[in-house]
């Protein structure tokens, strides 16, 4: 087949994932650290996403620290001051769903997203699970490495889909992935579903690298979200019984 002729059908697989994405119902991987700002405020889209398109959303992992590993100066923490902290929000993501599976994941990050970017509450590990009905004593996995193999393949999951110059949060549709969006405040309503469908149509597009303007001083994380069901999908093979 020709460069040309290739290029077509190239073209019209990725056109058909985004018709798909827009109209018949998907589901989409959503990698994030939950120490990110922006990563909270894309959730909050989604969720929104889920209202308005006929698109689930499977949580993932990744993590900034090791994105930045080996790295001289750590963006996420350059005067050193957070030191092991910023693992502490994915360990215990991951010591949640490996223990209780995805929906509890769901639950504790949606409840850990708010005591951390709506609260402050740096701190606030425990109180998250005990607000997702989870077990105080999984925050002492934050604390350790024993779920960091778990992270870093989630992880490298993401980075070869997007590669290791950019950040979260990550999202992946059938043969299409990007970086982003990065937006705040998370739009509401069908312009939630609007940025959907030109995020997709422009991830879509063969060769399309970048579009960037300039950002806000702070992320806007807007009300916080109310208590209810998880918007995250999983499958069978991510349900595991519960361990104590």
């Amino acid at each position: 087949m020709d460069r040309a002729a290739d290029g077509t059908a190239s073209g019209a697989a990725e056109t058909a994932t985004w018709a798909a994405a827009c109209g018949s119902g998907v589901t989409a991987d959503f990698w994030c650290d939950p120490v990110c700002p922006y990563s909270w405020v894309a959730a909050q889209w989604l969720q929104e996403v889920t209202r308005v398109r006929p698109v689930g959303i499977r949580l993932r992992l990744m993590s900034l620290q090791v994105l930045n590993e080996g790295r001289e100066v750590d963006p996420e923490d350059p005067d050193g001051e957070w030191g092991a902290y910023l693992w502490a929000p994915v360990r215990a993501c991951a010591a949640v769903e490996q223990r209780y599976g995805h929906e509890a994941l769901g639950r504790f990050y949606r409840a850990l997203g708010v005591r951390l970017h709506h609260r402050g509450e740096w701190d606030g590990i425990e109180r998250a699970l005990a607000d997702a009905g989870l077990p105080r004593e999984v925050a002492e996995a934050a604390w350790t490495t024993e779920y960091d193999a778990v992270v870093r393949a989630s992880h490298a999951r993401a980075v070869a889909l997007v590669g290791t110059d950019v950040g979260t949060p990550v999202v992946a549709v059938d043969e299409v992935a990007f970086f982003g969006p990065v937006v705040s405040p998370a739009p509401r309503g069908e312009a939630a579903g609007r940025l959907w469908d030109g995020v997709l149509k422009l991830a879509s597009v063969p060769g399309f690298h970048e579009l960037r303007r300039p950002a806000a001083t702070a992320p806007d994380f807007g009300p916080e979200p109310a208590a209810g069901a998880s918007p995250y999908v999983g499958h069978k093979s991510d349900v595991r019984p519960p361990t104590g």
